[in-house]
């Protein structure tokens, strides 16, 4: 038995939540491209008047990040389409791709920042415009810091992990901007190499990035849902009156949705009708309680028989087959 019937008089459902959060991710991803683009302009004027390699790497991610609205933006506008006979799931992990997408683009910025500074340890050159570069650096951290307000709120508001951890990221970002300000420093002090080597360590920063920001994308991929999520579901449907066992839970993230299978037992005795409306009150109140719930299958089984393991079928044999089970 299932259910995921909508309720009265507060409807869950009644207006697609996905648009709604998707409409809020795409708000956030082009203010986040038109505060990066901008501060990446001004970045490369200094860039190549400076020739500082440090100020440089940054300007690179700052612009591959500038980049990675791209595919987000893509995502946030597919999740809004309406399920099809082929992709019945509708188009919620698209956002899972934008993120692969984020990731390899994040990992090229810091190929090519490595490159440069390593490539300027051995071909040494001297900076210019030092207070340039110190302004440019405190402009980048600006920059990246009001992409982080913007990301990180709108993301946890709307349950998008691709759109958190690209606020997170922009928060190192920051960092990493400002430490262009102590190369610009060291430098003045009469340490050229400061620069080639601040350089170097935003490209480490850049690759750490990529491996954290890659395993929260991968995990969603591989459909992992985090451990406390399960708790919750366990205990709301425990909660519920006629409940008596809870089973197996399946949870996936589609996209920034989380959707979940539970089997629950009921009393034996109880009729189709009664055991219906258990159903209905335990997705009702996971609905309440899971912030980013798109949607839930109830599967109601017998007292004492719950879970799938009492729904295979015994080894049988027809129409000419082998002896097989289910």
């Amino acid at each position: 038995m299932q259910s995921h019937h909508k309720h009265s008089p507060h409807s869950h459902g009644a207006i697609d939540p996905t648009i709604v959060t998707s409409k809020r991710g795409i708000w956030a991803v082009k203010w986040s491209f038109v505060v990066l683009l901008l501060t990446a302009l001004l970045q490369i004027v200094v860039v190549v008047f400076s020739n500082s390699v440090a100020l440089l790497a940054d300007t690179i991610h700052n612009f591959g990040d500038a980049a990675t609205a791209i595919p987000l933006a893509i995502a946030f506008t597919f999740a809004r389409l309406k399920p099809s006979k082929r992709f019945t799931y509708g188009y919620g992990r698209v956002e899972d791709l934008a993120g692969v997408a984020v990731v390899a683009t994040i990992l090229m910025s810091a190929i090519v920042a490595g490159y440069e500074a390593v490539d300027r340890f051995f071909h040494p050159a001297q900076v210019h415009y030092l207070g340039a570069v110190a302004a440019a650096s405190i402009i980048g951290f600006l920059g990246n810091e009001g992409v982080v307000l913007f990301r990180i709120k709108v993301g946890r508001e709307i349950g998008s992990a691709a759109l958190i951890a690209d606020g997170y990221h922009a928060r190192v970002d920051g960092w990493t901007s400002l430490a262009v300000l102590f190369g610009a420093v060291g430098v003045w002090l009469g340490y050229p190499l400061a620069d080639p080597i601040v350089g170097a360590g935003i490209t480490i920063v850049i690759l750490f990035i990529v491996w954290e920001s890659s395993k929260v994308v991968f995990i969603r991929m591989l459909d992992g849902v985090e451990p406390e999520v399960l708790d919750e579901v366990v205990h709301t449907a425990h909660h519920v009156d006629g409940v008596t066992d809870v089973g197996e839970i399946r949870a996936r993230w589609i996209g920034h949705r989380l959707h979940v299978e539970i089997n629950v037992a009921v009393a034996s005795r109880l009729s189709v009708m009664e055991g219906h409306e258990i159903a209905k009150e335990v997705r009702h109140q996971l609905l309440h309680h899971l912030k980013h719930l798109g949607d839930v299958i109830v599967h109601i089984d017998p007292q004492d028989k719950v879970g799938e393991a009492h729904h295979h079928i015994l080894e049988h044999t027809h129409d000419g087959l082998h002896l097989h089970s289910h």
